[in-house]
């Protein structure tokens, strides 16, 4: 079961979904550092106390000795501490210097970079992430050590060193749709689209940021979260988004879905492709909704295009009680949900059908969730996994 694999292959992906630079630039036998790393001195009135300009690495060293070891410094190309990858060498994503510092003992290895702009780094790291999730890796950027401020961007190989830097005044870029930040942490708009600046680090490795709102081992202290469970029992919801009105979910999802095509007219509405099912068929005022509109190219001379259906829902339990049946007698008739069948994504009074997978992306990101009523669905740990209204369902941005 493709579950079970991205689970066993969690681990390695963790490593590879810090950066493309990581990601592509692991040396076999690992990073090799410079004997001698120092420990971290003490923070004081001198520390920094947020994203800053810096002028060069020296700077940058500077600011990351305030939270966490960095000796050795080096920015010599031929250094085998450095990512091999050309991705994000100089020149590359916005990149003007590139260096390397080590960590602790001095094996593992912090990779600083400036920028002459950020927003061109941001966008880079995010289509970067897009399309590894869109080749089948839909772990890729869940566990993030890209900090970011001002013109510069750390990226620590160690957990432990993620932890320590998310004290400082730099930010995690994560821009994988699955993530949502845990309640107590800082949350911020990144530079770009469908992306997040947190400070909460995440990991499967068991040292990350702790996250109260999953189940924690006995005696954890903040820095050690606690390792997955096989199957995890779904929680409170931490929030979803809502619109009083069409016209409001339509203003609220506008970076998400292409909407600028956009119709209430019954018969449009009610539309069946080959390419686009909807997930509400039949009336309907039976399933809860209030309100119904399509986006998209409806078809006619040419095939449709883009079709995604908007609902304002007044009666969610029955909303999700029409659709569990659906999917239920989907799976029981087809064996699986069919891949032209628009998934539900749901919100506290409204909800979106699409079956394009770029959308669903950017919607994860504005907090809506999935509702998956496939008998046994679990979710990994890193990713939203709620109650439903209606028993046997889950809300979760988590899709197997």
């Amino acid at each position: 079961m493709r579950i079970k694999r991205i689970l066993a292959t969690a681990a390695v992906l963790t490593a590879l979904a810090t950066l493309t630079a990581c990601e592509d630039g692991e040396r076999e036998g690992g990073r090799g550092g410079a004997a001698g790393a120092a420990t971290a001195p003490p923070r004081g009135p001198g520390a920094l106390p947020g994203p800053t300009e810096v002028s060069t690495l020296a700077e940058a060293q500077k600011y990351v000795q305030q939270y966490a070891p960095c000796e050795n410094m080096s920015a010599s190309p031929e250094d085998k501490r450095l990512p091999r990858t050309p991705l994000t060498a100089v020149g590359a994503w916005s990149v003007t210097e590139r260096g390397v510092c080590a960590d602790r003992d001095g094996r593992e290895g912090i990779t600083l970079y400036l920028t002459s702009d950020m927003k061109a780094f941001q966008e880079a790291y995010k289509q970067r992430v897009m399309d590894r999730n869109r080749a089948d890796e839909p772990t890729y950027g869940l566990f993030s050590r890209v900090f970011v401020g001002g013109n510069l961007v750390v990226v620590p190989s160690r957990t432990e060193t993620a932890v320590a830097l998310a004290e400082s005044g730099l930010r995690i870029l994560t821009c994988n749709a699955g993530f949502g930040v845990p309640k107590g942490y800082k949350k911020e708009k990144a530079l770009v689209e469908h992306c997040v600046l947190s400070d909460f680090v995440n990991s499967d490795d068991g040292k990350g940021s702790v996250n109260h709102q999953t189940p924690e081992e006995e005696g954890k202290e903040r820095g050690e979260s606690a390792r997955p469970l096989p199957s995890r029992a779904p929680g409170a919801s931490l929030g979803l988004p809502s619109a009083g009105s069409l016209t409001g979910l339509r203003k609220l999802v506008e970076h998400s879905v292409d909407c600028s095509r956009f119709t209430t007219d019954p018969e449009t509405v009610s539309i069946r492709s080959i390419d686009y099912l909807p997930a509400v068929e039949g009336d309907h005022k039976a399933w809860g909704v209030r309100e119904r509109g399509i986006c998209g190219e409806p078809g006619g001379a040419r095939r449709a295009h883009g079709l995604v259906w908007l609902d304002t829902v007044h009666d969610m339990l029955a909303f999700q009680n029409r659709e569990k049946a659906a999917q239920l007698a989907e799976l029981k008739e087809n064996g699986r949900i069919r891949a032209t069948r628009s998934k539900v994504l749901i919100g506290t009074d409204i909800a979106v059908e699409t079956n394009d997978q770029a959308s669903r992306h950017g919607l994860y990101q504005q907090q809506f969730l999935h509702l998956n009523c496939r008998p046994g669905f679990t979710a990994p740990e890193g990713y939203r996994l709620e109650k439903a209204v209606v028993k046997g369902c889950v809300l979760t941005n988590y899709e197997d």
